[in-house]
């Protein structure tokens, strides 16, 4: 498993990750264009990889020079997480995704199917499950949920996890127990600027909170894409919060 990058390792910029959640080729190759210099990948889901194809949307954000996101969240029997991993990996992407709740054998067989420049994240709790729906479906917090994730991940030697930024803390917390936890990357959706509202996201936090709590990365979506109108274009928002970045970094 490899070690998280430290807080001084990665530039402001290369802590974005944008979701390229649209299902049209054409807008998203604009997104790609605009805002390829502003932040460090692109992440492709089911809307643009079912809609457009999962390899042309690779091969967009490739031909711009973007880092790539392919956020499969596999979650099936190990063999099938392998065979989907191994597909994922002619894409040469940086970072793909498998859920924790698949097992520790489901997630070393990600990471062994995958190319060694691939790094696999276990997807934890949703950002939009808050904690009622969260204790129904797996007996806990989220809170709870996320260190017991992220327990697995570890001892399955991914590079990181993917949580909601509140889980921070306890994550860091939860070190003290299980020293392990330290080397897993920290990857946040639910980043929402003071500027922006939360949409369908139930566990949320600006930038600079999350970064100064220890994320990793921030996958930042409809702020940049659909921005609001004081803030205008996409690429004026990954700047703004590049910003925020670089100033709670600063802080750090």
């Amino acid at each position: 498993m490899q070690t998280a990058p430290s807080m001084k390792e990665l530039a402001p910029k290369d802590r974005i990750i944008v979701p390229l959640d649209v299902g049209d080729l054409g807008i998203a190759k604009e997104l790609v264009r605009e805002l390829a210099p502003h932040v460090g990948a692109f992440k492709i889901g089911y809307q643009l990889g079912y809609g457009a194809g999962w390899q042309a949307a690779a091969h967009l954000v490739r031909s711009h020079g973007g880092q790539l996101f392919v956020d499969g969240k596999f979650d099936d029997i190990p063999n099938t997480v392998a065979e989907g991993a191994r597909q994922v990996a002619r894409f040469d992407p940086q970072l793909i995704t498998v859920h924790a709740s698949a097992g520790v054998a489901a997630m070393r067989a990600a990471v062994a199917a995958s190319n060694p420049t691939t790094d696999v994240l276990a997807v934890t709790v949703l950002t939009s499950i808050g904690a009622q729906e969260c204790a129904a479906i797996f007996g806990a917090s989220p809170e709870e949920v996320v260190v017991r994730f992220a327990v697995l991940a570890a001892q399955a030697e991914v590079a990181g996890i993917v949580c909601s930024p509140q889980e921070l803390d306890v994550l860091a917390q939860a070190g003290s127990s299980h020293p392990q936890l330290a080397a897993l990357a920290r990857v946040t959706p639910g980043v929402r600027p003071s500027w922006a509202c939360a949409n369908d996201q139930k566990r949320v936090m600006t930038p600079a909170e999350a970064i100064s709590k220890g994320a990793t990365y921030l996958v930042v979506g409809r702020p940049i894409t659909s921005p609001p109108p004081e803030i205008g274009t996409p690429s004026a928002a990954a700047i703004a919060i590049g910003k925020e970045i670089t100033a709670a970094l600063g802080a750090h």
